[in-house]
């Protein structure tokens, strides 16, 4: 893994310092994150396998897919631009919620995080790069909560943490959409 820096954070977002990706998650130190949803118009989730070379978490199923920003770039920018490296999709993407966990791995990393969480909505086809992901799948909200009930080693953390609140965002997610069609 490259050294990519990531930015270092209060538990109110604020920027406080910049540190190499790999030693935050040794250290377990609060660093910004992007999470991205992309849901078709059968209004099922588009699921990522991350890939199985991944330095964690690889060949578990996740969100579509997720990152950090580079210091002095957006979060929104940062999850548009890690959803084409990942899964060759440019969509624009709707900041949904923020959330905070701390989520101890099972390689002795620790994903500290406070997530921007971004939906968005497309019935167009991913391109995976084979380095982020080994696989990708579309499922509906209640097929994924029935896989994780039985199956929750197959899904990473944040995903599984996370997940909870994504039928009620999506609902809001939804009728925002309906709201300002004409």
């Amino acid at each position: 893994m490259s050294a990519i820096e990531v930015i270092l954070v209060d538990d109110q977002d604020r920027a406080i310092g910049r540190m190499e990706k790999l030693e935050v998650h040794q250290k377990g130190f609060l660093h910004r994150a992007v999470t991205v949803y992309v849901f078709n118009s059968h209004h099922q989730l588009l699921l990522q396998q991350r890939a199985s070379g991944k330095y964690h978490c690889g060949g578990l199923w996740s969100n579509t897919t997720c990152g950090h920003p580079y210091p002095e770039e957006s979060t929104r920018h940062a999850a548009e631009r890690r959803l084409n490296e990942e899964m060759g999709l440019l969509l624009r993407l709707q900041p949904m919620f923020e959330l905070s966990y701390y989520l101890p791995l099972a390689n002795g990393l620790i994903e500290h995080e406070y997530g921007h969480v971004l939906f968005a909505l497309s019935d167009e086809l991913p391109q995976p790069n084979p380095e982020e992901a080994d696989d990708w799948r579309y499922a509906s909200l209640p097929e994924i909560q029935q896989e994780m009930a039985v199956h929750p080693e197959r899904f990473t953390p944040w995903f599984l943490h996370t997940f909870a609140r994504i039928p009620a965002e999506f609902a809001r997610f939804t009728a925002a959409a309906l709201a300002v069609q004409p």
